[in-house]
């Protein structure tokens, strides 16, 4: 198959990966509105092209607190990402490395955080969910600050699951799931080889290290909805703040009434989610609450934008509504199912070159030039 564009690589991965796989990474909550929603709405913002405007060269490099990024994009945290390739998150964060932007490794990951850190030279966030074992979450804190990760991305989303019907479809979930998975695999002589025979173990790192025993995907789906936490409050949150000395990121911002709440915890900057559509159906996308948050942040806090990117026109309407910068969650893992390391690399490569065009073509020579007037809503 020819990958010429980014959404080619979806495609591709849907050939390539078990049904339950594809599903569980493509899939979002109830009737899926929420999700269809993101890439709709991005795609119904018009940029405006002026002529003769252009510039030889195009800057698409932004500064994230002291990090230079080559381009305004940063990997997210995707559990269960060393499902999709072998030791998928090892092979993404060096994708991630080679093109100068980091990587969010996710709390319920195949590869813990010491191996995935110890396979790059370090451009790597850490990711944490809100959970009633805060034992295991002051574990995993002070291992990601033992291997020198100073950025903590924490998802505030999910107190509980959302309602993911695709998943009980496909096997990821429900009765006979096992075996239903086991016959998929089969069907998929590719991906068995390459990460079910030759990528394990299928642990989840991070989890296992902490509990002393291995955490298959079963263990993952009970553990994780057992520890979930749907009396959270912001209060519950400050020793978050106060034990940790580096960056904090609050992800799952989609209101601008949560802003003064996470402002006042201590927070470095916020993500603009709706967890991919994958929580709540029926909420706003996050490119239409974007800019209402970034004028109650009012240069308070980064504010990153995630849920619904697909290509680098994407990237460029996130950032003219305010965005500092995205995070890509989907779009690289159909990448990185496809052809690994180098799928993500090319994907990257195909977000630079859009972006230069568009921006080109909107008489933008670097992101600054990307503000509310070079679109139309």
């Amino acid at each position: 198959m020819i990958i010429s564009a980014p959404e080619d690589y979806r495609a591709a991965a849907r050939k390539k990966l078990p049904r339950f796989l594809f599903d569980y990474i493509d899939g979002g909550a109830n009737s899926e509105f929420t999700l269809e929603r993101n890439s709709s709405d991005l795609r119904d913002i018009e940029l405006r092209q002026r002529v003769l405007k252009g510039s030889l060269e195009i800057d698409l490099s932004c500064q994230v607190w002291d990090q230079e990024l080559a381009l305004p994009v940063i990997l997210a945290p995707v559990g269960l990402t060393g499902m999709y390739a072998k030791r998928g998150e090892v092979q993404a964060a060096r994708a991630a490395e080679r093109s100068g932007i980091p990587f969010t490794l996710s709390t319920v990951s195949v590869c813990s955080i010491a191996e995935v850190v110890q396979n790059t030279d370090k451009s790597i966030w850490f990711q944490l969910y809100v959970l009633r074992d805060r034992a295991f979450m002051k574990d995993a804190l002070e291992r990601a600050l033992a291997v020198g990760i100073d950025t903590l991305v924490f998802t505030v989303d999910m107190p509980v699951p959302g309602s993911r019907y695709r998943d009980a479809h496909s096997g990821m979930s429900g009765t006979n799931s096992g075996l239903r998975r086991i016959l998929q695999a089969m069907t998929h002589p590719e991906w068995a080889i390459s990460v079910g025979l030759f990528g394990q173990p299928h642990d989840l790192g991070n989890i296992s290290t902490y509990r002393g025993q291995r955490t298959n995907l079963t263990d993952y789906i009970g553990w994780l909805g057992d520890n979930f936490d749907p009396e959270i409050s912001w209060s519950d949150l400050q020793w978050i703040r106060d034990f940790w000395p580096g960056k904090l990121i609050i992800k799952g911002i989609l209101d601008a009434d949560d802003v003064e709440d996470a402002i006042a915890l201590g927070a470095d900057g916020l993500i603009v989610s709706n967890h991919g559509g994958r929580q709540l159906d029926g909420v706003s996308s996050s490119i239409r609450a974007l800019p209402s948050i970034v004028k109650a942040t009012d240069g308070r806090a980064k504010v990153i934008m995630d849920s619904g990117i697909r290509n680098g026109l994407d990237v460029v309407r996130a950032l003219c509504l305010g965005a500092d910068a995205t995070l890509i969650g989907r779009s690289y893992i159909y990448a990185l199912a496809t052809k690994g390391q180098a799928g993500v690399e090319h994907l990257l490569e195909l977000y630079t070159k859009e972006m230069e065009v568009a921006m080109t073509l909107m008489g933008a020579k670097s992101l600054s030039d990307l503000t509310p007037d070079k679109v139309r809503r």
